[in-house]
């Protein structure tokens, strides 16, 4: 059927299941946008800045598994959208990202906003291109949905010039094509890998998100049990091990390579799983690991596979398929002695992690107890909680698959719109965003966009008036070169002027209360879960420059 490319795009998307479009508009997509009001299968989410239109993409991404369609506006709003694009590349987000530009007739003119798309947009896509050809539209789109939903998945950018979609087209509309990764490796190899392991007296397992994106956890804890291995999540921002489990025994960290060296230097046996090694700013540079350690590496990404230290084998198969046939292995090749070993160290974790403190009597402590006891079991977090994440992990740690997420790959501002998204996708539940007094100031527009389209998500800004996770890195600097400790650098301090969120979230039309002390938490909580509509508690955790 002939019909401008405006509306053909539209119907594949519908075609391909996508129920919503994040955007910000702008002129040169106006006629795609002007076409949208014709259809309504595909709602367009307002906001107010690119930065929160892609940060609730990824979050609905996440929380679906399926693709999230991102509209930015021409250049300066993919330029708007670079750093959390970035956090989507990380994070192996599936995002669809069109920008309009004037059109290919202006090409040469370089004129008002004109800018070369594909090149700002490739450092942080999986894929970018520009459609030139009226009859090539659709079929270009469905190739980048197919590239964004292929392990690693990731965001894909399609450049849609005007008069490209004003022409007509009679391209037919059929549902895009994903295709299966679900692979193991040769039975041979899979022998090998379970050789490897089996006898191990110091293992540990690696894991990231490759598990929780093949829905292997139940497979992770069959092996890691049968290994009585310790368990450390390494880019690791969702939950891929119930975070209770007491062999998990967190994360290894972002920023500094000498905590992973500290995990890892004595063990005889590492088996890496869905995720690469080391994802710190600054990782060391020599091997962490033993020069005798038989290391085995299972990654749908071979480029992630010994990408920065050797390994003794390394399988580009699926997690899920691979840590099955792995365990079937290890049942005939474990001695009796392999696993009275194993069920020694798991019963030490236990012992260990029965002792454990709930907690310091802090006002964060209080509040996010009293909150454990009064949400859901089925509770969904986005916690950008970063230096609260401790605390928010002790009470309200990733238990259930699909119900915990995290940030990754650093951009900050990713709590407030990442809840939004997972509300949207999960409109039935209960979701909470942690975020951070400095993090929230990157999107806090965000919250006009959950009063507008009736996103009930509720937000925790763990309040310390200060970029605290820059005290702490600052400290670790000083150390490294011996330098004596003195006040923190002033850009780092948030205490001047204050910062009223309460006041305004209220003007954005959202309800919130300030906690500052133990006796109000019950009140604000209680508030915060008495309904379905978008909630914002600022919680006062320390004090500006004296928060040290």
């Amino acid at each position: 059927m002939a019909r401008q490319g405006k509306a053909a795009i539209i119907e594949q998307f519908i075609a391909d299941g996508i129920p919503f479009m994040f955007g910000n508009p702008g002129t040169v997509e106006q006629g795609f946008l002007d076409e949208l009001e014709k259809y309504d299968d595909l709602q367009y989410i307002l906001t107010l800045q690119e930065t929160v239109a892609a940060g609730i993409a990824d979050g609905y991404a996440r929380a679906t598994g399926r693709p999230a369609l991102l509209q930015l506006h021409s250049g300066v709003g993919l330029g708007n959208a670079v750093g959390m694009l970035y956090q989507a590349r990380r994070g192996h987000s599936p995002l669809l990202v069109i920008a309009g530009e004037a059109g290919v007739r202006y090409e040469s003119m370089d004129a008002q906003m004109a800018a070369d798309l594909v090149a700002m947009a490739e450092p942080v896509t999986k894929y970018a291109t520009r459609v030139t050809d009226p009859a090539s539209v659709l079929r270009v789109l469905r190739r980048a949905m197919k590239i964004a939903m292929t392990p690693p998945r990731g965001p894909v950018f399609v450049a849609l010039p005007m008069d490209v979609l004003d022409a007509v087209t009679s391209e037919p509309v059929v549902p895009s094509t994903f295709v299966s990764t679900r692979v193991a490796p040769v039975p041979s190899l899979v022998e090998e890998a379970a050789t490897l392991l089996a006898g191990a007296e110091k293992p540990v397992v690696l894991v990231g998100d490759g598990v929780s994106a093949s829905g292997g956890q139940e497979e992770l804890v069959r092996v890691a049990e049968q290994l009585g291995a310790d368990v450390w999540g390494v880019d690791y921002s969702e939950v891929n091990l119930d975070a209770r489990h007491p062999l998990y025994q967190g994360q290894t960290g972002h920023m500094f390579g000498a905590v992973s060296t500290q995990i890892v230097r004595e063990a005889d046996a590492v088996l890496i799983v869905g995720t690469y090694v080391f994802p710190e700013v600054f990782p060391a540079l020599h091997s962490p690991f033993r020069e005798d350690a038989r290391i085995v590496h299972v990654d749908l990404d071979g480029y992630e596979i010994a990408k920065n230290h050797p390994v003794t084998l390394g399988l580009v198969a699926d997690p899920k398929t691979t840590l099955a046939a792995l365990a079937d292995q290890l049942e005939t090749r474990l001695t009796e002695r392999d696993r009275a070993a194993a069920r020694a160290r798991l019963q030490e974790r236990t012992r260990q992690r029965a002792e454990a403190p709930a907690g310091d009597g802090s006002l964060l402590h209080v509040f996010l107890g009293e909150l454990a006891e009064r949400v859901p079991q089925d509770v969904m977090i986005f916690d950008e909680a970063l230096t609260a994440a401790g605390a928010l992990s002790a009470h309200l740690p990733g238990r259930l698959p699909g119900h915990w997420f995290s940030t990754r790959g650093g951009s900050l501002g990713v709590g407030i719109p990442g809840a939004l998204g997972i509300k949207l996708a999960h409109p039935g539940k209960t979701v909470i965003g942690f975020t951070g007094d400095g993090g929230s100031m990157y999107t806090i527009q965000a919250l006009y966009t959950a009063v507008r389209h009736g996103i009930g998500a509720k937000f925790v800004i763990c309040n310390n008036r200060s970029y605290k996770l820059l005290d702490l890195n600052i400290e670790q600097y000083w150390r490294e070169r011996g330098i004596a400790e003195h006040d923190r650098p002033t850009p780092f301090d948030l205490s001047h002027p204050d910062l009223g969120f309460v006041e305004i979230a209220r003007g954005f039309g959202v309800d919130a209360v300030r906690v500052d002390e133990p006796g109000q938490v019950t009140d604000a909580v209680k508030r915060m879960l008495q309904d379905d509509r978008p909630f914002l508690i600022d919680l006062r955790t320390a004090e500006g420059a004296d928060h040290a």
